[in-house]
């Protein structure tokens, strides 16, 4: 009987993890991400700058990720072709100018990694800043339109500073990536504010890149509106980089639900009770 009993208990659950799959992959599809045309179901970019090879592939099976980053310096290490062989074949490329310093080397990286089979996608890095690693935001323009207009898709880091978002936007960049920390630093979104205005006042996916160090920062950062998160130190620096991968997607994936959901709403001063508690003692 108690046999019976665990094994219907074990159905029902099986039963409601695939009503669950399902319903996340009904949401995702009716709610897709949109950059430069192309569409895509997660809204979780992988970053693959800090990870061992062998450990890409879980990372990105467990994140459900489908774009992942990709330095060309990297890359060039073992050959293109050893890092592409960990990265699923299903995933879009995105590389990244890594390294540059200006808006010239940022689009020779950018087209040798097209010469390279890596594809249109390509994500702007200008740095110039040793110390912080600050994003060159005038140089980032000018690397910006000058790749826009060779058909790649440009996705470009910047510093969150709105007349900068609006000429990106002008340039043909098909997204905007601002920081929300300094790379690496895990502090999570110290440039909230600002990040608020270009998903406020930019009509493009306004994708939330670099310092974002937990899975409650990445909600929030959803919770905002942010169209979509990357990440990769905070993954790579984990002590599961499996498990925290997992942690990532379903974060992101709540926050989005509950953008759309529309937050309830937040008092300054007064409570406010939730239940009818003394109604009765006046019947």
């Amino acid at each position: 009987m108690e046999q019976k009993e665990r094994e219907q208990t074990k159905m029902e659950q099986t039963k409601m993890e695939q009503q669950n799959t399902e319903q996340t992959a009904l949401s995702s599809c009716s709610d897709p991400l949109i950059i430069g045309g192309h569409t895509f179901t997660s809204r979780f970019i992988l970053g693959s700058g800090k990870y061992s090879l062998d450990l890409i592939q879980a990372a990105v099976k467990q994140a459900e990720a489908q774009i992942i980053t990709l330095a060309l310096r990297r890359a060039n290490e073992g050959g293109i072709a050893n890092i592409l062989d960990y990265i699923p074949s299903h995933v879009t490329l995105l590389p990244n100018t890594s390294g540059a310093r200006n808006a010239q080397e940022a689009v020779r990286i950018a087209r040798l990694s097209r010469e390279a089979g890596c594809g249109d996608f390509v994500k702007i890095e200008v740095i110039r800043d040793a110390k912080y690693l600050l994003p060159d935001n005038t140089e980032t323009i000018k690397a910006t339109e000058i790749l826009a207009k060779e058909g790649f898709v440009v996705m470009p880091y910047m510093y969150p500073d709105l007349n900068t978002a609006r000429d990106l936007a002008s340039a043909g960049a098909a997204c905007i990536m601002p920081l929300a920390a300094p790379i690496g630093t895990n502090r999570g979104l110290c440039t909230r504010e600002f990040i608020q205005i270009l998903i406020n006042e930019i009509d493009l996916p306004i994708i939330v890149d670099a310092g974002i160090g937990r899975p409650s920062q990445a909600c929030e950062a959803m919770e905002m509106g942010a169209a979509a998160i990357m990440a990769n130190t905070a993954i790579a620096t984990a002590g599961s980089v499996p498990a925290m991968a997992g942690a990532f997607k379903l974060a992101i994936e709540a926050g989005r639900q509950a953008y759309l959901a529309g937050l309830g709403r937040t008092l300054d001063k007064e409570a406010s009770a939730s239940s009818p508690l003394t109604g009765f003692l006046h019947d």
